[in-house]
């Protein structure tokens, strides 16, 4: 990320160019930008001006669901304007073979911003980390004593980093070996089709 930072500018526009170009059917407001590419408000507001004017994105008009105050209440939708990748820019193809294909963390950031997740033994990429976007799961996480809220915090940063949401497997080390040894197809469909052991203290 900070090479790709320095090529385009800023890590702040690589996050938002990137969550647009792995997103390309969906539209968003510029508080979901914010939250998901973990960008100031007035970074978001900045940068969208300048890849507006470029081409790269448009003004989209979409519905959005509405939360409730009661869970009995019926789910309403109002139509909101945000922003949507504008898949006629002339320079799409290479951007994305550029900026998706390229790793967004190393895996030595990955471990460092999952290890207050517990005692964590085992990390598996897959997924969206390897191009592969048939994997059951993007990152398959083991360990013992895990703090999920810290996990999820973790993952909520790795997200903006890598754009997409991520999708996860979190185990405990007793359950993860007891799931391996019955051959269970979860597991062996992680480990039996590519994937990318980033830690392993246990000798997978």
């Amino acid at each position: 990320m900070e090479i790709l930072g320095r090529l385009f500018g800023s890590s702040a526009r690589v996050k938002i160019m990137r969550l647009f170009l792995l997103n390309p059917e969906d539209a968003f407001e510029n508080k979901d930008i914010s939250k998901k590419s973990n960008v100031s408000a007035a970074t978001v507001r900045k940068e969208l001006a300048m890849l507006s004017k470029i081409g790269f994105v448009g003004k989209k008009s979409f519905f959005k669901e509405v939360p409730q105050r009661s869970k009995k209440s019926k789910p309403r939708k109002k139509r909101v304007s945000g922003w949507q990748l504008d898949r006629s820019f002339p320079m799409l193809l290479s951007l994305q073979t550029l900026l998706v294909s390229t790793e967004p963390l190393r895996k030595k950031e990955i471990i460092n911003k999952l290890k207050r997740g517990g005692n964590i033994k085992l990390i598996v990429v897959s997924g969206i980390f390897l191009q592969n976007p048939d994997s059951r799961v993007d990152m398959l996480i083991v360990g013992d004593k895990l703090k999920k809220s810290a996990v999820q915090h973790a993952l909520r940063i790795i997200e903006s980093e890598v754009g997409k949401e991520i999708s996860y497997a979190l185990l405990e080390t007793k359950e993860f070996m007891y799931r391996l040894n019955i051959y269970d197809k979860f597991i062996r469909d992680i480990l039996d089709y590519p994937h990318d052991k980033i830690l392993d203290k246990m000798g997978i």
